[in-house]
């Protein structure tokens, strides 16, 4: 398993249509094969950072994800609404005792 958590820092005036495409990608990437979640979560300090938190199956899963139809829909928003470049980490939760 491996989750991916990528952090956007947007536009503020470009909110309100990242949040709209942001919900149309989620909806599709949750039923991809792989895709265990797929959320949007926003700081409680700061409007303009958003970050997507994913969990996959596997790495190969990201694959195919990368590829689809709503991924390329959704980046051609976000390039227009990012204050800075995204930071995204993959992250796996080896060695971590679970609760």
């Amino acid at each position: 398993m491996i989750y991916v958590v990528a952090t956007l820092t947007i536009k503020p005036e470009t909110r309100a249509d990242m949040i709209a495409a942001a919900k149309a990608c989620i909806a599709e990437t949750r039923k991809e094969a792989g895709n265990i979640a797929y959320d949007l979560h926003e700081s409680v300090t700061d409007p303009t950072k958003l970050v997507f938190v994913e969990q996959w199956e596997n790495a190969e899963a990201l694959v195919p994800h990368r590829k689809a139809e709503h991924m390329k829909t959704f980046g051609r928003v976000v390039v227009n609404c990012l204050a800075a470049p995204p930071k995204i980490e993959v992250i796996t939760p080896a060695n971590v005792e679970v609760r």
